[in-house]
């Protein structure tokens, strides 16, 4: 693998936004996006990836069912107030959409899992679509590990499951967010599926039901935003098993929280893609990061003792998972997303930061098979 300094489009600009991608550039000139810049794979290192991800989803899926059955959800830090609906929500075997799974590589050994984004994963768009485009552009022959766009589609009708409609919702301010759902809702569409869109705050309870702004009945609801906080608003008290049916299911939680790496590496001890991981700071590794168990874009992940780079934004506990040491390419490290669409791994989004912890500051930049 290697990083390429590559020239942008010319009317690199003009480009995006015709796709409707205006993050880019950020309100404080920081380039996000980045096209002068690409990473270079061969088809070996593609399956290296996909292979890893392929695993991991295997064990993920074991590691979710066993504390399911055990009865240890709660302990993945799985709020009180959506536990109910968690376990309801695994008993009836509710389908899964998609998810993003962060793996660190040394540039050696096989990638090691940093992360699942079970729950509310963003960076879709711009790895299905915007790189694609970007490669198309350059290059109609060359090839990317990207089939994002048709499994999205192929996987709606299953959770979708006979919906006569299905509501969107999120942070409708949130630009990220709101591209990603809109892109999500496009593929539903795509799929045949009736699909409305509504801001969060606009989900409403009329005594017996979930209405929009509009007063019509929410039947099933894609939310691109954290289960446990739609738990925690005015209206979660309402919330039932299935009513309304929610996309992603509250069982993804327990698959999204940190604190299943312990479980993973319990289960999994010495798996060369599954690092040792801990849910008390241990003792026989010196070298480790602390990660909040839902905590997002490296918000509160600290090295050691030593305070985040990033403050968390909620006071949560910790699992310690030994450092990886990733290979940095260019003084930047890359962390690979493989996207996993209904439990199929089926695409690759680079992201890079200079510094170890992908923050908020981190650059999305393409990729192409060599």
């Amino acid at each position: 693998m290697k990083r390429e300094s590559v020239a942008p489009r010319p009317d690199w600009r003009e480009r995006l936004a015709a796709i409707d991608f205006h993050l880019a550039v950020t309100p404080d000139g920081r380039n996000y996006w980045r096209e002068d810049q690409c990473y270079v794979l061969s088809e070996a290192e593609v399956e290296m990836f996909h292979d890893a991800a392929t695993q991991a989803q295997r064990m993920i899926e074991a590691a979710v069912a066993r504390v399911f059955a055990d009865g240890q959800v709660a302990a993945l830090g799985v709020p009180p107030e959506i536990l109910s609906l968690a376990r309801a929500s695994w008993k009836a075997e509710e389908p899964t959409l998609y998810g993003r799974m962060d793996f660190a590589w040394d540039g050696v050994n096989a990638p090691v899992l940093l992360e699942f984004n079970a729950d509310t994963p963003t960076a879709l768009y711009e790895a299905a679509v915007v790189q694609w485009r970007w490669l198309v552009d350059r290059d109609p022959d060359a090839d990317q590990f990207n089939s994002i766009q048709e499994k999205l589609v192929a996987r709606w009708p299953a959770c979708a499951a006979g919906a006569k409609e299905v509501h969107f919702a999120t942070l409708r301010d949130v630009e990220e967010e709101l591209l990603t759902t809109e892109y999500i809702r496009e593929c539903a569409n795509a799929a045949g599926v009736v699909t409305r869109a509504l801001d969060i705050s606009d989900i409403g309870w009329d005594g017996k039901t979930f209405v929009d702004a509009e007063e019509r009945p929410i039947e099933a609801l894609f939310k691109l935003y954290p289960s446990e906080w739609l738990a925690a608003e005015e209206f979660g008290k309402h919330l039932r098993a299935g009513n309304p049916r929610l996309i992603e299911p509250p069982w993804r939680l327990a698959a999204s929280s940190k604190a299943l790496l312990a479980v993973l590496h319990d289960m999994f001890p010495g798996h060369p893609s599954i690092a040792p991981a801990f849910l008390e700071r241990p003792r026989q590794i010196e070298d480790f990061v602390a990660k909040p168990i839902f905590g997002r874009e490296g918000a509160g992940v600290r090295f050691g003792a030593r305070a985040p780079e990033t403050p968390a934004q909620f006071d949560e506990p910790l699992v310690y998972q030994k450092r990886i040491r990733a290979k940095r390419f260019s003084g930047m490290t890359p962390v690979f997303g493989v996207w996993i669409i209904g439990g199929e791994a089926c695409g690759l989004g680079v992201r890079e930061d200079e510094a170890e912890i992908t923050g908020p500051r981190a650059s999305f930049v393409p990729h192409r098979i060599e």
